[in-house]
Protein backbone atom coordinates (compact mmCIF):
# COMPACT_ATOMS: atom_id res chain seq x y z
CA UNK A 1 0.00 0.00 0.00
CA UNK A 2 0.92 3.46 -0.25
CA UNK A 3 1.23 6.35 2.21
CA UNK A 4 -2.05 7.68 3.73
CA UNK A 5 -1.80 10.68 1.17
CA UNK A 6 -2.78 8.58 -1.98
CA UNK A 7 -3.99 5.16 -0.73
CA UNK A 8 -4.28 2.88 -3.53
CA UNK A 9 -5.25 -0.76 -3.24
CA UNK A 10 -2.57 -3.05 -6.00
CA UNK A 11 -5.72 -5.38 -6.53
CA UNK A 12 -7.26 -2.34 -8.12
CA UNK A 13 -4.32 -1.14 -9.65
CA UNK A 14 -3.95 -1.53 -13.83
CA UNK A 15 -0.86 -0.37 -15.15
CA UNK A 16 -2.07 -0.13 -18.44
CA UNK A 17 -3.55 3.19 -18.06
CA UNK A 18 -1.02 4.81 -16.78
CA UNK A 19 1.83 3.17 -19.41
CA UNK A 20 -0.62 4.22 -22.24
CA UNK A 21 -1.00 7.83 -21.75
CA UNK A 22 -0.29 10.57 -19.02
CA UNK A 23 -2.91 12.22 -17.01
CA UNK A 24 -2.74 15.33 -18.67
CA UNK A 25 -3.72 13.80 -21.93
CA UNK A 26 -6.37 11.92 -20.60
CA UNK A 27 -7.84 15.00 -19.08
CA UNK A 28 -7.44 16.63 -22.46
CA UNK A 29 -9.28 13.86 -23.87
CA UNK A 30 -11.93 14.13 -21.43
CA UNK A 31 -12.23 17.81 -21.62
CA UNK A 32 -13.50 17.79 -25.42
CA UNK A 33 -14.60 14.57 -25.18
CA UNK A 34 -18.74 14.68 -26.40
CA UNK A 35 -21.16 12.30 -27.39
CA UNK A 36 -23.83 14.36 -29.23
CA UNK A 37 -25.01 17.45 -31.69
CA UNK A 38 -25.38 20.67 -28.57
CA UNK A 39 -27.13 22.00 -31.24
CA UNK A 40 -29.86 19.67 -31.11
CA UNK A 41 -30.37 20.19 -27.64
CA UNK A 42 -34.16 20.19 -26.68
CA UNK A 43 -36.13 23.15 -25.03
CA UNK A 44 -36.24 22.60 -20.99
CA UNK A 45 -39.72 23.81 -20.89
CA UNK A 46 -40.82 20.73 -23.31
CA UNK A 47 -42.85 17.84 -21.14
CA UNK A 48 -40.75 15.63 -23.10
CA UNK A 49 -36.93 16.90 -21.79
CA UNK A 50 -34.58 14.50 -21.34
CA UNK A 51 -31.86 15.83 -18.20
CA UNK A 52 -29.52 12.70 -20.03
CA UNK A 53 -30.11 14.22 -23.45
CA UNK A 54 -26.15 14.39 -23.86
CA UNK A 55 -25.32 10.94 -23.34
CA UNK A 56 -28.96 9.06 -23.75
CA UNK A 57 -27.09 8.09 -27.39
CA UNK A 58 -24.66 6.28 -25.60
CA UNK A 59 -27.49 4.04 -22.83
CA UNK A 60 -29.00 3.41 -25.94
CA UNK A 61 -25.61 1.63 -28.00
CA UNK A 62 -24.44 0.11 -24.92
CA UNK A 63 -28.47 -1.08 -23.99
CA UNK A 64 -28.23 -3.13 -27.87
CA UNK A 65 -24.93 -4.34 -27.29
CA UNK A 66 -25.51 -5.78 -24.04
CA UNK A 67 -29.11 -7.42 -25.39
CA UNK A 68 -27.17 -8.99 -28.51
CA UNK A 69 -25.09 -10.89 -26.45
CA UNK A 70 -26.42 -11.85 -23.31
CA UNK A 71 -29.45 -14.06 -23.13
CA UNK A 72 -30.87 -13.18 -19.47
CA UNK A 73 -32.10 -16.05 -17.12
CA UNK A 74 -35.43 -15.96 -15.85
CA UNK A 75 -34.01 -14.96 -12.54
CA UNK A 76 -33.20 -11.28 -11.96
CA UNK A 77 -33.35 -9.01 -10.02
CA UNK A 78 -33.55 -5.53 -9.83
CA UNK A 79 -32.25 -2.81 -7.73
CA UNK A 80 -31.18 1.06 -7.08
CA UNK A 81 -27.33 1.45 -6.75
CA UNK A 82 -26.29 4.42 -5.41
CA UNK A 83 -23.36 6.44 -6.86
CA UNK A 84 -21.26 8.97 -5.10
CA UNK A 85 -21.64 11.89 -7.09
CA UNK A 86 -19.91 15.36 -6.80
CA UNK A 87 -20.84 17.64 -9.81
CA UNK A 88 -23.80 19.61 -10.56
CA UNK A 89 -26.48 17.77 -12.23
CA UNK A 90 -30.40 18.35 -11.00
CA UNK A 91 -31.16 15.08 -10.26
CA UNK A 92 -28.47 14.57 -7.33
CA UNK A 93 -30.61 12.93 -4.57
CA UNK A 94 -29.33 14.01 -0.87
CA UNK A 95 -29.24 11.13 1.45
CA UNK A 96 -28.31 12.65 4.69
CA UNK A 97 -27.12 9.52 6.43
CA UNK A 98 -24.14 8.79 3.83
CA UNK A 99 -20.74 10.38 4.65
CA UNK A 100 -21.09 11.94 1.22
CA UNK A 101 -25.04 13.53 0.91
CA UNK A 102 -25.45 13.56 -2.90
CA UNK A 103 -25.46 10.85 -4.56
CA UNK A 104 -27.15 9.29 -8.14
CA UNK A 105 -29.31 6.51 -7.63
CA UNK A 106 -29.76 3.92 -10.84
CA UNK A 107 -32.00 1.24 -11.10
CA UNK A 108 -30.41 -2.24 -12.59
CA UNK A 109 -31.34 -5.42 -13.63
CA UNK A 110 -28.26 -7.59 -11.90
CA UNK A 111 -27.40 -10.57 -13.75
CA UNK A 112 -28.39 -8.21 -16.94
CA UNK A 113 -26.62 -4.96 -16.28
CA UNK A 114 -27.98 -4.25 -20.20
CA UNK A 115 -30.40 -2.73 -18.65
CA UNK A 116 -30.44 0.42 -16.52
CA UNK A 117 -32.01 3.72 -15.82
CA UNK A 118 -30.72 6.97 -13.90
CA UNK A 119 -33.32 8.28 -11.53
CA UNK A 120 -33.89 11.64 -12.51
CA UNK A 121 -35.98 13.05 -9.71
CA UNK A 122 -39.87 12.40 -8.82
CA UNK A 123 -41.58 10.63 -11.42
CA UNK A 124 -44.94 11.58 -12.41
CA UNK A 125 -45.77 8.33 -13.69
CA UNK A 126 -45.39 6.89 -10.53
CA UNK A 127 -47.43 10.10 -9.25
CA UNK A 128 -50.32 8.76 -11.08
CA UNK A 129 -50.23 5.38 -9.98
CA UNK A 130 -49.88 5.82 -6.62
CA UNK A 131 -46.54 3.92 -6.45
CA UNK A 132 -42.69 4.26 -5.26
CA UNK A 133 -40.48 4.98 -7.86
CA UNK A 134 -39.04 1.61 -7.34
CA UNK A 135 -42.35 -0.76 -7.99
CA UNK A 136 -42.98 2.09 -11.26
CA UNK A 137 -39.06 0.76 -12.68
CA UNK A 138 -39.88 -2.87 -12.16
CA UNK A 139 -43.47 -2.94 -13.52
CA UNK A 140 -42.10 -0.59 -16.59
Amino acid sequence: MADSGTTRAEQFFTPFHSNTMTQDQFLHILYYLNFTDNDKEVDKKDNHYDRLWKVREIFYILSVAYSKFYNPSEHMVIDEVIVLFEGKVAFKQYIPKKHKHFRIKIYVTLMATHDMEVYLGKDSQGAITDTTATHAKVTD
